[in-house]
């Protein structure tokens, strides 16, 4: 099972900034997204960079605030948040699954997506 492990999380200011980490396995290629959860709420898409050519798909709610990102050489994924609002507090996982996949449907299902880090919590005071 490839095993994925999320850090960066902690306190923000409202309008403040975070970038949260991603490690996947070695060669990983099929794909990554971002989705978060806040308390008694359903598992939210936030972003996914495709397999094919690394197009980013973001949801409306943190387009234009959040950004993902890959460092090439260590395979590690991020997603800086700016301008972060109240409803940005969260748990932030980041997820993938064994064979490519679309981030145009897999943004929206997170049951579509098999892998799975502890992830990492997100906190934002005003």
């Amino acid at each position: 099972q490839v095993q994925l492990v999320e850090s960066g999380g902690g306190a923000v200011k409202l309008g403040g900034s975070l970038r949260l980490s991603c490690a996947p396995p070695e060669r990983h290629h099929t794909g990554m997204a971002w989705f978060r959860q806040a308390s008694a709420k359903a598992r939210e898409g936030v972003a996914c960079m495709d397999y094919g050519d690394g197009e980013i798909f973001y949801s409306e709610s943190v387009k234009g605030r959040f950004t993902m990102s890959r460092t090439d050489a260590d395979n590690t994924y991020y997603l800086r948040m700016e301008n972060v609002k109240d409803e940005d507090a969260g748990v932030y996982y980041c997820t993938t699954h064994q064979v490519p996949f679309p981030c145009q449907i897999a943004i929206n299902s997170p049951m579509s997506l098999d892998v799975w880090g502890q992830g990492t919590q997100v906190t934002v005071s005003s």
